[in-house]
């Protein structure tokens, strides 16, 4: 299966269209090594024929695969739904994700029929994971309910019942402190990858997945370092070789560290290459920054974590929430309206007792009145 880039749409492997004599024309599924089927008319993007492809196309690969696929079994939706729009237009990662779930339901649940499967079959299958993974497979169970009640393969979305686990309240990854910073910079000289890997996320607090990616050809011909984020596919551009906005302007000292980090870095496609020149993965890269952040006294704390500083600098700074995900990249303002209202807190309280004293007035009898 591949994506038609231009048209947006899905292409499927095998498909051989046979015209005979009198001109009707027949959909076949020809897979090299195996007899023709005979595939529905209808149209290719419709639940049918994508039930149907999906089926025959598992059937043909079953001694690869392992698992045999009966049409309208929950195992044969689950090829069909990764072959659709709503999957494919999801971003990489996402995919990725999700397939690790949908591959373990197959297994568990792939030989049910789909129009069988009720909310206590998914209430069954999320019970014996811990309440963050269990919500990451209701997540995927939600997404393959929704798409077959469109496709009309179901009448009714069994997932729609099913609640959330109970989840501790978290912060999640937590940020760098100033201190923490300066002891990396400390320890890691400006010379050595492991000093530009912080570099370059502390400044852009882009994520492991396109931090591995960012390199010299990613920087415009009027200064801005625009790069596309893989997790949301959205296109993120931060200010590089080009005047700072306002609320950045005291943040120069930390792009002209990240240029002397850069100077030092061997000629790439990538900024953030292996010792043989080859550009990092993202999963060794996280286990090795972490190594390097252990190394510099920094224990607990991950490249993500200066994702979070750099965004809470930029709120201290006075930017707006806007501004700050503009930055980011982030999709949702809710997280970064967080930093705000912290930063508006420590600007309150940090202010002098000059900001602090109240106006007085002159009365008419000569007396003072705070001035409200």
């Amino acid at each position: 299966m591949r994506r038609n880039h231009a048209g947006n749409a899905v292409r499927l492997k095998h498909v051989k269209i046979i015209t005979k004599p009198n001109g009707r024309r027949f959909t076949y599924l020809a897979v090299p090594g195996h007899k023709l089927v005979r595939l529905p008319d209808a149209p290719k993007d419709s639940a049918e024929f994508l039930m149907a492809y999906s089926a025959a196309l598992a059937a043909a690969k079953t001694d690869k695969q392992g698992r045999k696929v009966a049409t309208g079994s929950i195992a044969a939706a689950i090829v069909s739904y990764q072959l659709s729009a709503e999957f494919c237009g999801m971003a990489i990662t996402t995919r990725q994700q999700r397939r690790g779930h949908l591959s373990k339901i197959a297994d568990t649940w792939g030989t049910a029929r789909l129009s069988d499967l009720r909310a206590s079959h998914i209430e069954a299958d999320i019970a014996k994971l811990q309440p963050h993974p269990a919500n990451n497979r209701r997540k995927v169970w939600r997404s393959l309910c929704v798409w077959a009640k469109k496709s009309r393969l179901i009448a009714n979305d069994p997932s729609a019942e099913v609640e959330k686990a109970k989840t501790a309240k978290s912060d999640g990854f937590k940020p760098w402190t100033n201190e923490e910073i300066a002891a990396f910079r400390e320890h890691w000289p400006v010379t050595k990858p492991q000093r530009l890997a912080m570099e370059l996320i502390y400044w852009t607090a882009a994520r492991a997945s396109d931090s591995v990616r960012i390199g010299p050809g990613m920087v415009t011909k009027d200064g801005w370092l625009s790069f596309r984020q893989r997790k949301t596919g959205s296109e993120v551009s931060i200010p590089f070789n080009r005047a700072l906005p306002d609320f950045a302007l005291d943040m120069q000292a930390d792009l002209d560290l990240l240029m002397a980090a850069i100077s030092h870095a061997p000629r790439h496609m990538t900024w953030l290459v292996t010792a043989r020149g080859k550009p990092r993965s993202e999963k060794a890269f996280s286990s090795w920054f972490a190594e390097a952040a252990a190394d510099a006294g920094i224990a607990g704390k991950s490249a993500h974590g200066l994702r979070k500083s750099r965004a809470m600098a930029l709120a201290e700074a006075g930017a707006t929430a806007h501004q700050i995900a503009a930055w980011t990249g982030h999709e949702s303002l809710s997280e970064v309206q967080r930093y705000s209202k912290a930063a508006d807190r420590k600007r309150i309280l940090s202010s002098t007792n000059k900001e602090q004293n109240l106006e007085t007035i002159s009365t008419k009898n000569g007396n003072l009145s705070a001035n409200a």
